[in-house]
């Protein structure tokens, strides 16, 4: 696997859900970035190709078969040529239209992103939106990015974190898309002492920090305040920390959500882990949205997506309507990520 910046680490791209942006999106990106990363378009080559060239004739891509990855590898390509794995649609993507003839062609780039990965052939994988839907429909069950690569790689349990503005702040999710009346019983003692271990394992193994520093948000407003707006911080949260701070994890708390985010408090953190989707991605967003990044922690590869949908409606609009920017923030970062990794082995 080659992870050294100098020569350019070697990052899948897959190009997501085809009557979205994520064609474009991903050839822009890799396009822009292509003096220090060597990005590897996953989708339907004649789809990518027709979208290359109304975007700059100059853009080159070589199409490969997937072949190509379980034979001798990848070939050398120069800074101005991109390689294109082919996942051939079944049917012409019309922008802005869903297809589920094509549901199985967008898992396809899924499972050759993540096999190969696991082979090494990647460093890193980075994931345009894809159209859930799209797959169901094709009679495929899935339920998304992250249930997949879990499944795919045998994961009993991940965690999602965004990451964005500058200085960048990462959040950490304890639960993810839950309805809220269901978050309570689903934070256990045990749950969580393993969500906060996979946090503290992935910021040092794939962020290169050596003494991570997380802190931890209540569940209740205030915390609790003691126990009089809930006890879910006196009988699960402050347990878990006490025995994480006993197998030597520098996680505090816990903190007030409403009063956490402030500079004052998150100078010297690595990372704040969030009981809930809506307790920690709002602010998040506000501080970095179109330019977050979504990293599933927990995985044995890399594997790091943007933070936006498929976005049809702008598909539909045309080439150049899109922002490309959380696309070239997650490649930045899954390049960063596989340089600490290679560092931190």
């Amino acid at each position: 696997m080659r992870t050294d910046m100098s020569v350019r680490p070697v990052i899948a791209i897959t190009c997501g859900e085809p009557a979205g942006i994520g064609p474009e999106i991903s050839i822009r990106a890799a396009w822009e970035l292509r003096a220090v990363v060597n990005s590897v378009l996953i989708g339907d080559a004649a789809l990518l190709s027709l979208i290359a060239r109304d975007i700059d004739p100059a853009i080159r891509l070589l199409a490969l078969s997937t072949q190509a990855l379980s034979n001798s590898g990848l070939p050398q390509v120069s800074q101005d040529q991109i390689i294109v794995i082919d996942c051939p649609l079944t049917e012409p993507a019309v922008p802005g239209k869903l297809d589920a003839r094509n549901g199985r062609a967008v898992l396809q780039t899924l499972d050759v992103a993540i096999k190969s990965a696991l082979d090494g052939v990647f460093a890193a994988v980075v994931t345009a939106p894809l159209q859930k839907s799209t797959i169901n429909d094709a009679g495929i069950p899935f339920t998304g990015h992250t249930e997949y690569f879990a499944e795919k790689t045998g994961t009993s349990q991940v965690v999602m974190m965004l990451a964005g503005g500058s200085p960048m702040l990462r959040v950490a999710l304890a639960t993810t898309h839950l309805p809220l009346k269901e978050v309570p019983a689903a934070i256990t003692f045990d749950g969580l002492s393993r969500t906060l271990d996979i946090v503290h394992a992935d910021l040092r193994r794939k962020f290169g920090i050596a003494h991570p520093r997380i802190l931890v948000t209540g569940l209740n407003p205030h915390a609790g305040e003691g126990g009089y707006l809930g006890r879910e911080e006196i009988d699960v949260i402050t347990p878990v920390l006490r025995t994480a701070q006993a197998r030597g994890i520098d996680a505090s708390g816990p903190y007030p959500a409403d009063t956490l985010f402030q500079p004052k408090h998150l100078q010297d953190a690595d990372c704040v882990l969030a009981m809930y989707h809506d307790q920690g991605l709002p602010v998040l967003k506000h501080a970095s949205f179109g330019r977050g990044v979504n990293i599933t922690l927990g995985l044995p590869l890399i594997r790091t997506s943007v933070d936006h949908g498929t976005a049809l409606d702008l598909a539909a609009a045309g080439l150049g309507k899109a922002d490309h920017g959380s696309m070239l923030e997650a490649i930045k970062v899954a390049a960063q990520m596989a340089q600490a990794s290679t560092q931190s082995s």
